[in-house]
């Protein structure tokens, strides 16, 4: 299978390096396009991939296409490529709000779509990523996808009534969670801890406790109660952030967020 990307900036050097690395794909057969060449000369460097500034040369050289546009450009570029996509392609799509309804109306015929939404952690090789594929991806296509997306992270399929849900709790949550790790620190700091070592407890204490949901299958609320002891000092602190609307400003943001992805 020979890739193609066309925008090559974060989230798709995310992609690219987790399908580089994991050796599903050589960085020869991969091909990314980008309006900047600057873009387009950081990922040559860093993958060692091809690159041109034509969108029309990814297409004609794909087999698999990613749309690694923001969603504020999918129909323009839509509009340029799909008269040179093929029935045998496979198109991937990273766009809240991007329906596959509204996809397949602006290809304007039947394509082979995958509409994901992953995440920035991606980055890092630690990535949540959802996937919906359409009627058209046999079982074949849908299981190689799956391959490419479990590259740089975990991958789950879902309706694609939740999707807008996947994006307020997972596509925008590293947002959430760095903001609470900031504030962790700013406390951290304020007794008297160097910035540096702040963050890292901070940090630490997050990745690991996410790990613990993740690999002891207990419920939250129990991981919770077992820090908790009576009278203790971490009950106190979770008393304080109930009196604060902790958990309910974060269920209150998510909303939002659902709220707007679903008007994109």
């Amino acid at each position: 299978m020979k890739l193609g990307f066309i925008g090559t900036g974060n989230m798709a050097s995310a992609i690219m390096g987790g399908i580089i690395k994991n050796q599903i794909i050589p960085a020869n057969d991969i091909i990314g396009a980008d309006v900047m060449e600057a873009g387009r000369e950081r990922v040559k460097e860093q993958f060692k991939i091809q690159v041109t500034a034509d969108n029309h040369e990814v297409i004609n050289r794909s087999d698999i296409v990613i749309l690694s546009v923001k969603p504020q450009f999918y129909a323009e570029v839509i509009a340029e490529i799909k008269d040179d996509v093929r029935e045998d392609q496979i198109i991937i799509t990273i766009a809240p709000g991007k329906t596959l309804a509204w996809l397949k109306e602006q290809f304007g015929k039947n394509v082979k779509i995958v509409r994901t939404m992953p995440n920035t952690p991606a980055l890092v090789g630690a990535g949540m990523t959802a996937a919906c594929p359409n009627e058209y991806m046999t079982k074949e296509e849908i299981a190689y996808v799956l391959t490419l997306l479990e590259s740089f992270g975990r991958v789950e399929i879902i309706p694609e009534r939740l999707m807008d849900t996947v994006v307020s709790v997972s596509g925008s949550s590293p947002a959430y969670v760095f903001m609470f790790i900031e504030a962790m620190a700013d406390a951290a700091v304020s007794g008297g801890m160097p910035r540096t070592q702040a963050y890292q407890f901070a940090a630490q204490a997050v990745l690991g406790s996410a790990k613990m949901v993740l690999e002891t299958g207990k419920h939250p609320g129990e991981l919770k109660d077992m820090v908790c002891s009576p009278a203790g000092t971490t009950i106190e602190a979770v008393r304080v952030l109930e009196e604060k609307g902790f958990r309910s400003s974060v269920i209150e943001a998510m909303k939002t967020c659902e709220e707007i992805s679903k008007s994109m």
